[in-house]
Formats: structure tokens, sequence, C-alpha cells
């Protein structure tokens, strides 16, 4: 088995520098500037919300060193690289965006592979450094490329995972996606994959791949933005939108997959709002014939909107106050980065709807929920939580998910479903 390296052990990268230990039987070494993740390895601090990490972290060994130079000596040929590269909290997607979009910062990746590049020549030593950070393609060129030497090769590598299934997706991918200037570059890093799984690679150049990470979010969001339209049209038709997706979950040529195409809340996450808004940023850069990713973000915007519109319309209607149901933007998690819950607060704020706000997942010391006192009831996240809830009679609830059962007193609106 090999010895890899690793940097950046933040919710993404100890996950999975953890997996490869125990599922690939490798001795992985890892750097991370931050405290946490010896706190986590030590039972300190609490570790990423991911199915298994338990049994992960029980049956995995991973080394901790004190620098990127220790990671370079440590490993055979192959660091992974996984630090952060965020976007300012106004382009997180929880609040309106900016007027104008942004691209990726950087400044974490690029101090990271300066570092190995650094400490490679110093060692003399030959790695291959496989970055898995999101970048918009040309980064790699402009920022990334300029600070190789002769002891340093780069590949292209990003996961396909959702946070919560995390250590399911990084053994189970779809496929795997490397860009490289030449395919025996990926070598190394393929040899790695073969002792956790035996999915297919495609491997391309470094642009092409750059370009298929953010692609791939940008047409899970798209499917989103269908869906949620979809929804729309059938609450105002009488037209039920269950009965739509399941319709189209059918045409697997040309649809493809049933995924994502339930009404419900929009796009949220670390990665698919903020990724739409640097690839419209992009679109603009590139002087684009039309910035359909603009569009997206708008979309998202405006159909989060029509359903403050909805929680206001009742909230005006009966007297009641609004209290949103979730904050997460996913069930059963308390990660709440990108979250359309949070966007559907602060719209609602914007109008001047001060709507109180709950997620048993999020707020795990207060405030509870008010089981008493009616309220028009928003359901941001579609936990599992909220239908044993004793919603008091009077009360709206405003369903976009179509899952809550029906309670005595309580008005029960799935929207864009019909009963």
């Amino acid at each position: 088995m090999a010895r890899i390296g690793w940097i950046g052990l933040g919710k993404l990268g100890i996950v999975c520098a953890l997996t490869l230990a125990k599922h690939g039987g490798h001795t992985v070494t890892g750097y991370d500037p931050s405290p946490r993740p010896a706190d986590i390895l030590h039972g300190a601090a609490p570790p990423p919300q991911e199915e298994g990490i338990e049994a992960l972290l029980a049956g995995a060994s991973l080394t901790l060193a004190s620098s990127a130079s220790a990671v370079v000596a440590s490993t055979d040929s192959v660091v992974f690289v996984a630090v952060q590269t965020p976007h300012s909290p106004a382009y997180g997607g929880e609040q309106t965006m900016p007027d104008e979009p942004n691209d990726f910062e950087y400044q974490y990746l690029v101090q990271a592979i300066r570092d190995l590049c650094r400490s490679a020549a110093l060692q003399e030593k030959p790695i291959t450094i496989a970055v898995i950070s999101t970048c918009l393609p040309g980064t790699m060129n402009r920022l990334i490329r300029p600070l190789l030497n002769k002891w340093t090769t780069l590949v292209y590598n990003p996961a396909f995972i959702a946070m919560g299934t995390t250590i399911a997706d990084y053994l189970h991918p779809e496929f795997v996606l490397l860009g490289a200037d030449d395919p025996r570059h990926t070598e190394p890093i393929l040899d790695i994959y073969a002792t956790v799984h035996d999915r297919p690679a495609q491997i391309m150049g470094m642009e092409s791949a750059e370009l298929t990470k953010v692609a791939y979010n940008v047409v899970i969001s798209t499917k989103i933005v269908v869906a949620n339209a979809l929804m729309e049209i059938c609450h105002k038709t009488g037209a039920d939108c269950d009965d739509v997706a399941d319709a189209l979950a059918k045409a697997t040529d040309r649809v493809v997959s049933p995924k994502y195409m339930r009404g419900g809340m929009g796009d949220g996450g670390h990665c698919h709002p903020r990724d739409i808004i640097a690839m419209s940023w992009l679109a603009q850069r590139l002087d684009l014939s039309t910035d359909v990713l603009g569009y997206m973000v708008q979309a998202r915007e405006a159909q989060t909107g029509w359903l403050a519109d909805l929680a206001q319309q009742w909230a005006e209607q009966t007297g009641l106050d609004v209290m949103i149901l979730g904050k997460a933007y996913k069930p059963g998690s308390d990660l709440t980065g990108g979250s359309p819950a949070l966007l559907l607060a602060h719209q609602l704020r914007e109008r001047g709807v001060d709507a109180q706000h709950w997620d048993p997942h999020v707020d795990t010391e207060g405030p509870w929920f008010d089981a008493v006192t009616p309220a028009v009831f928003v359901v941001g996240t579609r936990h599992d939580a909220f239908l044993h809830l004793s919603i008091a009679p009077g009360s709206v609830v405003i369903d976009p998910h179509g899952y809550m059962p029906d309670q005595p007193g309580v008005t029960t609106i799935r929207v864009g479903r019909k009963g």
C-alpha cells in the first residue's frame, strides 16, 4: 500500500483522508494549520456530521504532520490538496446575492501549493500534487502552474461528494475526474483509487476538468430550479408536482435521472450557490452571448421570494407570526452553508417580517419549539423530526416538500400538490 500525503483537513479533507487510510489500507499523513483536526482525532472536538464517521474514526489511522514539508517527506509521491477556495459570506447563498458576481478566493490554495513546491525542491523529491479544491477553468494555468518546478507534477482531481454522505460518495463515485497535461501523470493517483473502488476515470485537459467540476454542480442546480418552477405552476393550476416528477423520472434516456427533480426549497450547500455565482462571474468576464448562470442565481432567489410571498400573505390573512422550521440545507444535518432556509429568513426580514427560526439539529441549546402558540410555519428543511411535532390548532403549515402530515385544526398547504 502507498504512503500518501494530504494537505487540508477540513470537513471534506479529514473524512476523505481517513477513508483512504481505512478502506485502502494506506498510510496517510496530513497537515492543516488549524488545531481542529487534532482535536477531532483525540476526541476533544466533534467530528463532521457524516454517516459512518464514528466507525471511520475508530478504524482508521491518520498521522498529523507539523508542516507541508513533513508531509512531502512522508509520502511515496502523491499529495492530495483539499484546502478551501471560499467566497466571501455575501456570496454563500444564505442571503440575496450582491449585484456583481465574483470568482472564488484562491489564497489558501496558492499558499498550500507554494509550500509543497518549495518543500519538494529543498528535499529534491519528485511528487504529484492532486488538487481537489473547486476552481474555475483557467485557475490551474493562471495561479498554480507558475508555482511548479522540476520536482512537482500537477493533476486536477476534484471530488463529487455531498456533505453528510462523503464516505459513501468517495467510495462509490459515479466516475473519477482527472485533469492532466499527460495521462501518464494520473497513474499514481489511479493506483490509489483502485484500492477502494473500480469506478471509471475521465481523463482530460486541466481546463476541461476544472469546468467539468463546476458544470456538474450547475446542472444539479438547474434541475432544482426547473423542479421548483414546475412546483409553482402546479400550485397555481391545480396540477401535482410529484406526479409530474414521477413521470419525468421514467425518462431515463433524455432526462437521465430522477434525482433533484422534486419540488421543494432551492439548492443549497457549500458548493452549489457559490459555484453558480462564480460561473456567472466567468460568463461576464468571457463576454458570453448570454449569462444563463446569472439567471440561475436570480431564479433561485425569485423562487425563494415566492415562498416568502406565500408566508407573508398567510401571516397577514391570519394575523399570526411566521416561524421557519429548519436552518440546515439538507435533512438530518446541522450544515447551514448556502441554506435556502436562511435565504428565506433573509428575504422575509427584508420585507419587514420578523420571522422566528428554529432547527432541532442546529439549535441544540435552544430556543425550543413552541407547541402552544399558533403560527404560520414554513418548512425550510425536510427534517424527519418535523413529522413528529405537535403543532398548535389554528396554525398554518406551508410545506414545499409535500411530506408533513395533517393535524387537527391545522391548515396544511403542500405547495404544488393536490390534497
